[in-house]
């Protein structure tokens, strides 16, 4: 029973740490954050098993996180306000042309990030032809250009 108390306790810790951190993107890692992830997943890893590192404990405990996963699935599904307390909501970085730099800040984004979303999105090559830029749930940049 103890190892289903520590895969719940841990699931619930790094899901705060990673809200707490700000949203990117797989794709948006830096070789910092890369790094980062080992270490966080190594020491996961010996928070999580403690002394028992047989085969039936990992098991047990790689079934735990599953089931936490699942879980909380469902109680997003429910409750549509825990949903956003656990996944967030999305960030406006950009209205109607105006920079957020609070918002960027907040999220850790840079406006080169913001830019290069835009280019790829649109083609977009100046900021004044950015009318919304929305930091999306998952991490990715949504660009809408200003009408022509």
């Amino acid at each position: 029973m103890e190892s289903v108390l520590r895969g719940v306790a841990v699931y619930v810790i790094l899901l705060i740490i990673v809200r707490l951190s700000g949203r990117r993107a797989l794709a948006q890692m830096t070789a910092f954050d890369f790094v980062l992830l080992l270490i966080v997943a190594e020491t996961t890893q010996q928070a999580l098993l403690g002394d028992d590192f047989s085969i039936a404990n990992a098991v047990l405990l790689i079934v735990t996180l599953f089931l936490t996963d699942i879980m909380l699935s469902y109680v997003k599904e429910w409750r549509p306000s825990a949903s956003r307390w656990i996944d967030g909501t999305p960030t406006v970085l950009i209205s109607l042309g105006k920079l957020d730099r609070r918002a960027m800040q907040r999220a850790r984004v840079a406006l080169e990030d913001i830019l290069d979303a835009a280019r790829e999105q649109h083609g977009l090559e100046r900021l004044d032809q950015i009318k919304f830029a929305v930091l999306e749930v998952g991490g990715h940049l949504s660009i809408i250009p200003t009408e022509k």
